[in-house]
């Protein structure tokens, strides 16, 4: 099954309900900014939906013993989530052609593998298995990124990045402008990254990892 974007903000909104909280304690219980669930965040400055990222709806089930069954009969589910299946990619390989439009979104290549998700937020939803050791302490080897290529993107997210030269890498993004990309590396051992917009040719927002 899929959740709406109404459906996910009306989950936590029942939740905050549930547990007598506020959008903001329960953002805040959960180890998020107290703004994060505020209605106003919920839309983007372009207009956009802002979906709640999965890592941290994760926080928020982990923080109030909440099972996923759970949110969403909150959210107004009915019925029990089918596995969906959505496209795996070595990390080693997300650098090569032939993997990716130019927008950052899968194509349909035969070197994809497939793993099962319980639920899928939106058609071009991927998975990228974590290879070495560079973005320790945060990702380890093996490690399975959700990435959605549709989401809006802003301060603070941990993205996937490519650059037109092939180089494909995961980091928190500090700040983004028309010109420049600013990102924090992951792993306290590798330096931050500056580049051109002109030198990037997608980049992609983390919604959840699978550990």
């Amino acid at each position: 099954m899929n959740l709406s974007y109404f459906e996910i903000w009306k989950g936590i909104d029942n939740l905050a309900l549930k547990l007598g909280l506020s959008p903001s304690a329960l953002a805040q219980k959960s180890g998020l900014d107290p703004t994060a669930f505020n209605k106003s965040k919920r839309i983007g400055a372009d207009g956009r939906k802002r979906w709640l990222s999965m890592e941290s709806l994760n926080k928020v089930l982990q923080a109030t013993s909440t099972s996923f069954l759970e949110f969403m009969a909150l959210a107004g589910e009915e019925n029990l989530p089918k596995s969906t299946m959505i496209p795996l990619l070595g990390f080693a390989q997300a650098g090569r052609d032939g993997y990716f439009d130019d927008a950052g979104f899968p194509t349909n290549s035969e070197g994809w593998d497939g793993i099962e998700f319980p639920v899928q937020i939106d058609k071009n939803v991927y998975a990228l298995e974590v290879s070495g050791h560079s973005m320790e302490p945060v990702y380890r080897e093996g490690d399975r990124l959700i990435v959605s290529p549709e989401s809006e993107v802003r301060t603070g997210d941990r993205i996937v990045v490519k650059t037109k030269n092939g180089e494909v890498m995961v980091k928190e993004l500090i700040r983004k402008t028309a010109r420049q990309l600013d990102l924090k590396s992951l792993n306290p051992e590798y330096p931050d990254c500056h580049f051109n917009m002109e030198d990037i040719l997608w980049l992609s927002r983390v919604l959840w990892v699978s550990q």
